[in-house]
């Protein structure tokens, strides 16, 4: 049996075509993907950054939602028709990392969607273990942001986010927004700091605060709104120098920086401002099971207002086009890929 595909080719090429559909064997299942939505790691991808380890044809694509076609001998608990996203993460058992509890970064990780076929197809099969259930209440075109909110739990459990502390964003792509909201929800004032007034104006719809670097000092903003003492917690999701800099310049005394971004290079850090305040920083990569289950909660009832973040869907045919568009920036913030699968009427 062949599925439509999007494959990575090459550097900036990228194509729609027919693939092969392996079964569901032990402990797996085959599913058929409803949306899929395009992120900043598959930018990398097209953008030929990550070619040392992405094997060429590969299909992309991890955030997703979908239903249940088949299950693969040993699989209960599951059925078609089940309405799904997956965890894409893949773990030995046996490395440092995960005999000490870490598995969700393994040091031989297998990340579905990067290191083997990913979900930007009609038809999938994944380990049964890797599946988390949808309410019925959430509609899959939003389910298909439970993977990001997702990384925005884990990236706010990461740095302990309290209920009354303040915190920046710095970075209102998909994934500062969701950050943004999450915690918000975890009971912190938070402002946003985002150039594109596209995203500011989708973050303000959003109920959240942001502000516009070219056009506002941002550490004194941070200063006047904290009365002088800095923010408790600042996340750096921008990628960018600059935002580095924002990031450790607003925090206050032993504040916590949270490192959300992939930098694709080393970046200058003022080490004296980590020695005179006594910060810490964390990093944050990925999430656990726990980080699903709530996101999953957040989605559904409506935390994460996720229609608000999906810019536009496209078909699978169309989603060549939609990374050149997403790499072009303007009125753009999350773009859904629509697999086709989707008989919900929602």
């Amino acid at each position: 049996m062949t599925t439509l595909a999007v494959r990575y080719k090459a550097a900036r090429t990228l194509d729609t075509a027919p693939v092969e559909a392996s079964s569901p064997g032990p402990g797996e299942v085959e599913l058929a993907p409803a949306y899929v939505g395009i992120c900043g790691t598959d930018l990398h991808i097209f953008h030929g950054d990550m070619d040392a380890r992405v094997a060429a044809p590969a299909v992309l694509g991890h955030e997703m939602s979908g239903r249940v076609v088949r299950v693969g001998p040993g699989v209960a608990g599951w059925q078609p028709g089940d309405a799904v996203t997956v965890m894409p993460l893949r773990w030995d058992g046996t490395c440092p990392a995960c005999t000490s509890g870490h598995r969700h970064v393994c040091q031989n990780l297998d990340f579905i969607g990067i290191d083997s076929p990913g979900a930007m197809q009609q038809r999938w099969t994944v380990p049964a273990s890797t599946l988390v259930r949808l309410p019925k209440s959430v509609s899959l075109d939003r389910a298909a942001l439970v993977e990001p909110t997702a990384v925005a739990v884990h990236d706010v459990g990461r740095a302990r986010v309290r209920e009354g502390e303040r915190v920046v964003v710095v970075g209102g792509g998909p994934v500062g927004v969701l950050i943004a909201l999450v915690a918000r929800a975890a009971g912190a004032e938070v402002r946003l700091v985002e150039l594109s007034t596209h995203r500011r104006l989708r973050a303000e719809e959003s109920g959240l605060t942001a502000w516009d670097p070219a056009a506002e000092d941002v550490p004194e903003l941070v200063r006047r709104w904290t009365g002088g003492a800095g923010a408790d917690v600042a996340f750096e999701v921008s990628g960018a120098a600059g935002g580095v800099d924002t990031a450790v310049e607003v925090l206050g005394v032993r504040g916590r920086l949270c490192l959300v971004a992939i930098h694709p290079r080393p970046r200058e850090v003022n080490l004296h401002r980590f020695f005179w305040r006594e910060l810490t920083l964390v990093g944050a990569r990925l999430y656990d099971r726990s980080d699903f289950e709530k996101a999953v909660t957040l989605v559904a009832d409506g935390t994460i207002p996720a229609e608000r973040l999906i810019s536009k869907v496209v078909p699978l045919t169309e989603a060549p086009a939609a990374f050149e568009a997403l790499e072009a920036g303007g009125d753009v913030m999350k773009i859904l890929v629509d697999c086709g699968n989707d008989t919900t009427g929602a």
